[in-house]
């Protein structure tokens, strides 16, 4: 079995495509899914169901990232023109919704499907724990045990220094944007979102060995170790 952490998406439906492809996740694989679904990329909508397949299928462990939680939080307010700069323009034009600051809420939901709704706010984590690891979108707070960790740092604080968690496990994480492409392996804390939905690429790494693997938007492919890729 191997144990498989895939980074932020961010809409990008093609390169999730290729890098599941180029992966082969065989039946007795576990994927764990980072969060940030959504925004920014062309297809939040196709990455959403493309998702719901391998959640149904039981391989899948999604977390949820901010970006998600940014969009669920227009089901109370409407459409935040903040949102919008950040990405959900590119969203709700997956959904079809063209007139983007004129829509009334009730209409947002209704384009938008129950389904995806349930997977960003009941099925999504906000973090996933193994004997080794623990998988989190943005951060943790070293020093405090899982249950208790804050939203702030579990959807929105940046890595800029090594996490040494109390636990002893190495964090897996996204949220803090590699625009070389390279995931940044920190020792105690590896991330990687490497920037898919900018030119850069949609990141699988294998926690229990080291490999990765990577696709873009234009459908290339490539593969490494973690150690390889940085050089």
């Amino acid at each position: 079995m191997r144990l498989l952490a895939i980074g932020d998406i961010h809409g990008c439906l093609t390169a999730l495509d290729t890098l599941l492809d180029f992966v082969a996740p065989q039946p007795d694989d576990r994927i764990v899914a980072l969060g940030d679904y959504v925004d920014r990329g062309p297809d939040s909508r196709g990455v959403l169901e493309r998702l719901l397949v391998l959640y149904a299928g039981g391989q899948l462990v999604p977390l949820r990232g901010n970006h998600d939680v940014m969009m669920l939080a227009i089901r109370r307010t409407g459409v935040d023109p903040l949102w919008l700069g950040y990405g959900g323009d590119a969203t709700l034009r997956s959904y079809g919704i063209t007139d983007l600051e004129q829509i009334a809420l009730q209409e947002l939901l209704a384009k938008i499907p129950q389904r995806h709704w349930k997977f960003l706010e009941e099925d999504c984590l906000p973090y996933y724990q193994t004997e080794q690891h623990i998988f989190v979108h943005a951060n943790l707070c070293p020093d405090l045990p899982l249950e208790e960790q804050p939203d702030y740092l579990l959807y929105w604080e940046k890595l800029v220094q090594p996490c040494v968690h109390i636990s002893g496990k190495t964090m897996i994480c996204g949220h803090t944007r590699q625009k070389s492409g390279v995931p940044l392996d920190l020792g105690a804390s590896i991330c990687i979102d490497t920037n898919v939905y900018d030119g850069g690429w949609l990141t699988c790494l294998d926690v229990l060995s080291g490999r990765i693997w990577q696709a873009n938007e234009q459908g290339e492919t490539r593969t490494g170790e973690l150690a390889s890729l940085a050089r």
